[in-house]
């Protein structure tokens, strides 16, 4: 897949260095999948979220973190629209952002 942009992953690790390891490691994972479908992505993350609008929310570091991404499957593209804390989460509607 292709990811855009992997800039928002290293400006919030710079300011939450303990997900480094985590977002770099979910980073390096998707580089290398090819997902067709929702089914794809549940196949290997058992608790990732699906919702709406081809979104999907990542628990990360232990479910410390979230990460809301929207997949074009047809394109292989995955455009990361959202990490943060769960606090900041709950202020985002994952559905729109």
């Amino acid at each position: 897949m292709r990811i855009i942009s992997r800039k928002r992953l290293r400006e919030f690790w710079e300011k939450h260095p303990d997900a480094q390891q985590a977002l770099q490691a979910w980073y390096a994972d998707i580089k290398q999948a090819n997902w067709q479908t929702p089914a794809d992505i549940k196949n290997v993350y058992r608790n990732v979220s699906l919702i709406a609008h081809n979104r999907a929310i990542f628990n990360i570091k232990g479910n410390k973190y979230r990460l809301v991404v929207v997949v074009q499957y047809q394109h292989g593209i995955v455009y990361i629209r959202f990490v943060g804390t769960h606090q900041d989460y709950d202020k985002i509607d994952a559905a729109t952002i």
